[in-house]
């Protein structure tokens, strides 16, 4: 099917090398009203990414030849889409490698196919905790946050955040007196419809920090407040 330059249906990118499975995920995403393209192989996935643009990817972490991890760090060297990694186990190792490549959120098979339409619609409708910040963006010490541009820069220099890092960072940021738990951030940034491990915040909060240099135990941006949760630090 066509799309049309006035069709405002979301792109979702189904890419899992079971065709049964992807098939039948397509064809609910399609009934939810999403406009769906499905690939099943990781060599096909980045190209398609590049060229479809999408909203939203939902990516077998388990691909045969290219897997999903490789398939979502190249994404993220062009594309700022939600992408919804999916995992054959329920083992942490796998959702902290689906994680740390750039994926925003994470399900295990096996899984209902309407639990993953709803998931896929939480992410569409998760909430911009980033639009309340000034227009002249949040600086703290060396590091400036411009939410027009979803621009990160430490002293000078661009640093790449995913979408839901940027959200992570700019939300402790905007409130810096503000001591946020797992759950609040979570309805921040993903929303308060998102139902999962809470731990997922965990895992993003410690991206950030790598990619900002910052030490946990000597922190300059971001504070882990004991028995609570994050908190924006003192920027020296």
């Amino acid at each position: 099917m066509t799309v049309q330059q006035n069709d405002r249906r979301s792109r979702v990118m189904v890419v899992d090398d079971e065709r049964a499975l992807a098939g039948m995920i397509a064809n609910y995403l399609d009934r939810a009203g999403h406009h769906v393209r499905v690939v099943h192989t990781g060599t096909e996935a980045v190209p398609a990414a590049r060229e479809w643009a999408p909203d939203v990817v939902v990516l077998d972490l388990g691909l045969p030849g290219v897997d999903g991890v490789e398939v979502c760090r190249q994404i993220r060297t062009f594309s700022d889409c939600l992408v919804l990694m999916v995992t054959a186990r329920d083992g942490e190792t796998d959702t902290l490698i689906g994680l740390s490549v750039g994926a925003d959120d994470y399900m295990s098979k096996p899984f209902s196919v309407r639990e993953l339409v709803a998931r896929v619609g939480v992410l569409l409708r998760r909430p911009r905790a980033s639009a309340s910040v000034p227009a002249a963006g949040l600086r703290l010490g060396g590091l400036h946050v411009d939410p027009q541009a979803r621009e990160v820069l430490l002293d000078g220099s661009p640093v790449h955040l995913t979408r839901t890092e940027f959200e992570l960072l700019a939300t402790l940021l905007a409130q810096p007196r503000r001591a946020f738990g797992r759950r609040a951030l979570i309805d921040e940034i993903w929303g308060p419809d998102w139902v999962g491990d809470e731990h997922l915040v965990d895992t993003h909060v410690a991206h950030v920090r790598r990619k900002l240099d910052d030490d946990p135990a000597r922190p300059r941006f971001i504070e882990t407040v004991r028995g609570i949760g994050y908190r924006a630090g003192s920027g020296s």
